[in-house]
């Protein structure tokens, strides 16, 4: 029997790495992220934040992660130590 359960994004962040979720590929900066679809699988998503200044790249991952929890996708965000 399929699940009716929509997956939810929980985001952990860690204070002390300012540059967590970013990825530098060739002078592009990316948005890294897991997705776990299900409880037994997992998938690696890598999205172009389409900019070689990270500033910009933190705003944007930002507004991402924003987004996301506005929509009602995302659980509160998790700090790890």
């Amino acid at each position: 029997m399929p699940s009716t359960a929509t997956p939810l994004l929980r985001v952990r962040v860690r204070a002390e790495n300012p540059n967590h979720h970013l990825w530098n590929n060739h002078g592009t900066w990316f948005l890294h992220y897991t997705v776990h679809p299900t409880p037994f699988t997992k998938e690696r998503v890598r999205r172009s934040l389409g900019t070689p200044l990270l500033d910009v790249a933190r705003e944007r991952r930002d507004a991402f992660f924003a987004h996301v929890q506005a929509q009602g996708r995302a659980a509160p965000l998790q700090a790890v130590a």
